[in-house]
């Protein structure tokens, strides 16, 4: 049996004080990270590979089900205002941006779907595709992993069970064994937080090892709020020694974004020192 799969740890959940359910959540949760960190071999892979494609004008397409192509939506969506790069992650649920609120019924087993959904965004060999299941047995995403790789995409997948079938499939697969989760199940938990965790990890680490990062700050950020123009001002006076009138101004009304800023800053700066 699939350990996601397996029964819970704990019994008559429903006999369980709210301390009870909440220190036994709390508990179950301690292992999450634990496995994450056994598969970084696993995930630096994965990034190495998806870097040396995106170099080159690749992508990422994550593709999964329910809790796992939700997590994949999201983080794809997070990428253009984090780090200003647009339609370079992807992320395809089963279903359709439909199924991101509302369940598709037997969307995830259309083995076929999986690899036509990609196929719609005139995919290349430069492209990545990340198969996303806690159970590994997703038809959706193995018809997406294994029409991928048919084409000569680069392939990866996270999933919590070892020997999954999408682990078999993909070329980097990750996979972080969280075992039973606390309701016997439902992978929303353990299972969704270790993916969440990796997603992190992978976009993150792209993002600044494709330059999109100095130091630990954001630098190409899109300004789509008053929080992170307050930000941006932030990080320009911590550059260059500017007040926030000045850097506010610099941000706003003459380069737009925080690298524009400071590099024109520190241009001027090495001239003057000539």
């Amino acid at each position: 049996m699939l350990s996601t799969e397996q029964d819970s740890r704990y019994n008559h959940l429903e006999r369980m004080s709210t301390s009870e359910l909440l220190h036994g959540i709390n508990d179950e949760d301690r292992v999450v990270t634990d496995a994450v960190k056994r598969a970084i071999p696993q995930i630096e892979a994965l990034v190495d590979g998806i870097v040396e494609r995106m170099k080159r004008g690749g992508r990422v397409f994550y593709t999964g089900a329910g809790t796992s192509g939700r997590l994949g939506v999201v983080d794809a969506s997070e990428i253009p205002p984090t780090y200003g790069v647009k339609d370079k992650f992807i992320g395809l649920i089963a279903g359709g941006d439909g199924a991101i609120r509302t369940a598709v019924e037997g969307a995830e087993d259309d083995a076929a779907r999986g690899w036509k959904d990609i196929q719609a965004f005139r995919p290349t060999a430069e492209d990545t595709v990340v198969g996303i299941a806690a159970s590994g047995t997703t038809p959706y995403v193995l018809g997406a992993i294994e029409g991928a790789r048919g084409a000569g995409l680069l392939t990866g997948c996270i999933t919590c069970n070892e020997c999954a079938p999408v682990a078999l499939a993909a070329q980097c697969p990750i996979v972080a064994v969280v075992g039973p989760e606390f309701v016997t199940g439902s992978t929303r938990m353990k299972a969704g937080t270790a993916t969440k965790l990796i997603l992190n990890m992978i976009s993150t680490s792209v993002m600044i090892r494709l330059g999109h990062v100095q130091g630990s700050k954001m630098v190409d950020m899109q300004l789509s709020n008053a929080k992170l123009v307050d930000r941006g001002t932030r990080m320009i006076m911590e550059a260059t020694g500017m007040d926030d009138y000045s850097a506010a101004r610099a941000l706003l009304l003459k380069y737009g974004n925080v690298r524009d800023a400071i590099s024109a800053f520190e241009h001027k700066a090495a001239n003057a020192t000539v």
